[in-house]
């Protein structure tokens, strides 16, 4: 893959996370100017973007393996921009939820395409997902940057029409560097050994599994974390800039983890370095359940850490056992079931803290993980699959 369209495509990894959370960093903001009382009462209307970046990412996938991955990521590229412009046009919570919602279609198109198309021919495909991933979770940084800056500069609405011309610019900048394909591929021949049914089943089981407990502590942490943020440090940063420079720098440090990730899945097996992260994800919620300040501060450092760590793990078992011809089908089968799920978390994300407060959603995040690490001991021995693939043409992912 040449330099800028590699780079356009790290680059749409950032969007689309920017993208889903300038709602929550926004959402004070956008309820007192819709006239509702709180925060919490407008956190269900970003269920439909959620839910939609999980059952859509079933049809992009298919579309990116049989029409192709170039097509799908320009249609990424404009739909998000233009989306994200006519969320800035909602007048109301129940417009805001409806185009939210057709901005999670467009969003589902990244994970299935765009990380399948980066990595199809990369040499050292840990590496390229850990970039990947600091990329995207630079773009969770961002969001919490700029749309604070922003909404403090010209209002909310400036925070979704800013990035929506950005996207449309990297459309059009992508339509001219990216290299047409000579077929889709679902059409390109392939000589991969595949894994048996069974052991290949009870991969895809673990990987959706641990994919769910993943996605649902990423979604309710980088959509709760602004609030948290602001109850936990209350007394000692209370400058809405300061605490969302604070949050940023959260993301900022978590972000490097994926980039470690992804060196150390070239070098070592898979399982255990899985089961090391889910374990010390445990520890870092316990301990930002039961503290606040800035101790609390160091340990939602450590526990973004970890759940940013956690994300490559999927995608890497993607590229290892799946062949090219089928791993946006694949993908997106997973993402559709794991943020199925985690859409229903953030839905409750609101009404939970509500009733029973941060320290309760914690816990129940600690448990989380601890059922992810349960999990990971089920996936199989890394050395019987690398067998059952020996023998091959040796393009394996």
């Amino acid at each position: 893959m040449p330099f800028l369209p590699s780079l356009l495509l790290n680059l749409g990894h950032a969007l689309d996370h920017l993208f889903l959370l300038i709602f929550a960093t926004a959402v004070s903001a956008i309820a007192q100017d819709f006239g509702v009382a709180g925060w919490e009462d407008m956190m269900p209307y970003t269920v439909g973007a959620f839910m939609m970046f999980g059952f859509a990412s079933i049809p992009a996938g298919r579309m990116g393996d049989l029409w192709g991955r170039r097509q799908m990521m320009l249609v990424f590229f404009f739909g998000m921009g233009f989306s994200a412009i006519g969320v800035s046009l909602t007048q109301t919570p129940l417009q805001m939820g409806i185009a939210l919602t057709v901005l999670g279609v467009f969003s589902a198109i990244y994970h299935p395409v765009g990380i399948p198309m980066l990595v199809q021919k990369a040499v050292r495909p840990g590496f390229t997902i850990g970039i990947n991933g600091l990329a995207g979770n630079l773009g969770i940084a961002l969001a919490a940057l700029s749309t604070g800056f922003l909404v403090a500069w010209q209002g909310w609405r400036l925070a979704f029409i800013v990035p929506g011309l950005v996207s449309i610019a990297c459309g059009f900048v992508f339509a001219w560097a990216a290299p047409q394909e000579s077929n889709a591929p679902a059409k390109k021949k392939s000589n991969s050994v595949q894994l048996p049914k069974h052991v290949a089943w009870r991969t895809f089981a673990v990987m959706v599994a641990t994919a769910t407990t993943t996605s649902v502590l990423f979604n309710i942490t980088t959509n709760g974390n602004a609030q948290l943020l602001a109850e936990r440090l209350d007394g000692l940063v209370n400058d809405p800039s300061r605490l969302g420079m604070l949050l940023a720098a959260v993301y900022a440090v978590a972000s490097l983890a994926q980039l470690v990730v992804g060196r150390l899945l070239d070098r070592f097996p898979m399982k255990p370095l899985f089961l090391g992260v889910l374990l010390l994800q445990i520890v870092a919620f316990g301990v930002a359940s039961q503290t606040s300040g800035w101790v609390w501060y160091v340990a939602a450092i450590a526990y973004m850490v970890m759940v940013f760590g956690a994300i490559p793990f999927s995608d890497t078992m993607v590229v290892r056992y799946i062949d090219d011809a089928m791993r946006s089908r694949v993908s997106g089968t997973r993402i559709a079931i794991s943020f199925g799920f985690s859409s229903i978390a953030v839905y409750l994300l609101g009404p939970v803290v509500k009733v029973a407060g941060f320290t309760q959603l914690m816990v129940a995040l600690t448990c989380v993980a601890a059922l992810g690490a349960v999990i990971v001991l089920f996936l199989p021995n890394e050395a019987q699959m690398n067998a059952h693939l020996k023998g091959g043409s040796g393009n394996h992912g």
